[in-house]
């Protein structure tokens, strides 16, 4: 299938450009970008006059539900909504049921993926044997099935000598640990600590949940460093930070050479603890939202750079673990499809350009996933000829209004229900396949 995507305005934050060019596909790659010769003859047509032609986004944060949790969401409807949404790659924490922790399970993973040629799935193996926290995973085996790198998910390690031995074993490999920040014994409350929690009679999580586990974690790294050949230590990347306080920390460490990334979620970018209202469960989020000040510090964070990656830290729930009283409900929220969205809208709120928006979404959220990529195209998050062609096509001129029942996910329930976001996704290519078409966008002619 040739494929040729015309008048469009290209941004590729990998390369700089930001100009008007043609894209031409072929046999599921980039052939040609900017003026395409009459040599070429397309089988299909897209018309992206008045569109932004974009690399295909990475979401490095979106839960699957499969296996194990089918009745939430499932790989065929959540791939679904990544491409609605012009995610092309995910990365999937190992928390399914059962755990991520053997190569089968990854390598079956992989393989309902591909059948449904949607988005690209990148697994996280599991960092240790049912995430319990105490003995290694086959982090070599994992690796060979497919995994791009090693988490916890949501369950701490609790036991610091098991988190100095994934260290120090992860930097003889050369693999990156994923790890959220957060301390076993402050993090088991409902919402953020603070005056609203308190008066709301919530049991609190103190930015000290954060910011403890990243004194030890970073203080395992430094020594570490010391003692590997080279001082490179060895890569971290940190989940879905929540604080003022724990930004700083981070700053600190990347000042100090420490190899480590980071990424924010899309509910602690917009939101914060008075937005929970009257209990609205929609709202319990893992991490917690946090006051203001902690969001609009994270708002800065993603401006200037100190933040790498925005994330939608997708999590479907279903409606009877969602529809419940506050402190009893499900952490999770829907938010893969809504993803660019609400990244353009920060940037337009925040007077960031179109280009570093895009950049956490694709060239930034690639370089945090470093050289490990399994089968992953060493070209993804980015436009170039000979690369794989996946690519996004969206409208700036075309706002619409969240409604949680058009959503593609199995997930229904997002604190962004009634919001409108600036821009419709018109359409999606993964490997030069086109996934996702807008309802009624007529801009597609066929040969």
């Amino acid at each position: 299938m040739k494929i040729l995507i015309q008048n469009g305005r290209l941004i590729d934050p990998a390369s700089g450009r930001d100009e008007p060019a043609d894209v031409a596909i072929a046999a599921g790659r980039i052939v040609a970008i900017g003026r395409i010769g009459a040599e070429f003859q397309p089988n299909r047509r897209i018309d992206a006059s008045g569109c932004v032609v974009a690399p295909g986004l990475l979401d490095l944060a979106v839960r699957l539900r499969e296996p194990g949790q089918e009745h939430a969401g499932m790989l065929e409807s959540e791939t679904a909504a990544a491409v609605a949404g012009a995610v092309t790659t995910l990365v999937c924490p190992p928390d399914t049921d059962p755990v991520l922790d053997e190569p089968g399970l990854v390598d079956m993973l992989k393989f309902r993926a591909e059948r449904l040629q949607r988005a690209r799935v990148c697994p996280l193996g599991a960092l240790t044997r049912g995430l319990k926290g105490e003995v290694l995973t086959e982090m070599v085996e994992l690796t060979e099935s497919g995994c791009i790198g090693f988490g916890q998910a949501e369950q701490p390690i609790v036991n610091t000598q098991v988190l100095q031995r994934a260290l120090q074993y992860a930097a003889t490999f050369g693999y990156t640990l994923w790890l959220r920040p957060q301390d076993h014994w402050l993090g088991q409350g409902v919402a953020a600590s603070g005056a609203l929690a308190t008066r709301m009679g919530l049991s609190g999580i103190p930015v000290a949940a954060e910011t403890i586990a990243l004194h030890t974690l970073f203080e395992l790294m430094r020594a570490l460093q010391g003692q590997t050949a080279g001082g490179a230590g060895v890569r971290v990347h940190l989940c879905r930070l929540s604080s003022a306080a724990g930004l700083q920390l981070v700053r600190q460490a990347k000042a100090d050479g420490l190899p480590v990334t980071c990424d924010v979620s899309v509910h602690n970018l917009h939101l914060s603890d008075v937005d929970l209202g009257y209990f609205d469960s929609r709202l319990r989020l893992q991490p917690p939202l946090r006051q203001p000040r902690d969001r609009d510090a994270l708002r800065a964070g993603l401006a200037d750079g100190s933040i790498d990656a925005l994330v939608s830290d997708h999590n479907p729930v279903g409606s009877d673990a969602k529809t419940q009283p506050f402190a009893l409900a499900e952490p999770g929220a829907t938010a893969v499809e809504l993803l660019l969205g609400l990244c353009v809208k920060w940037a337009q709120q925040d007077r960031v350009s179109l280009m570093q928006a895009l950049r956490v979404l694709s060239s930034g959220a690639r370089a945090v996933l470093g050289t490990r990529l399994g089968t992953l195209p060493a070209s993804v998050g980015a436009l170039v000829p000979g690369g794989a062609a996946d690519v996004c096509v969206f409208d700036l001129d075309a706002p619409w209004v969240v409604q949680p029942a058009a959503l593609r996910s199995q997930g229904k329930h997002t604190p962004f229900a009634g919001h409108e976001l600036p821009l419709t996704v018109c359409a999606t290519l993964v490997g030069g396949q086109l996934t996702h078409l807008a309802p009624g966008w007529p801009r597609v002619h066929t040969a």
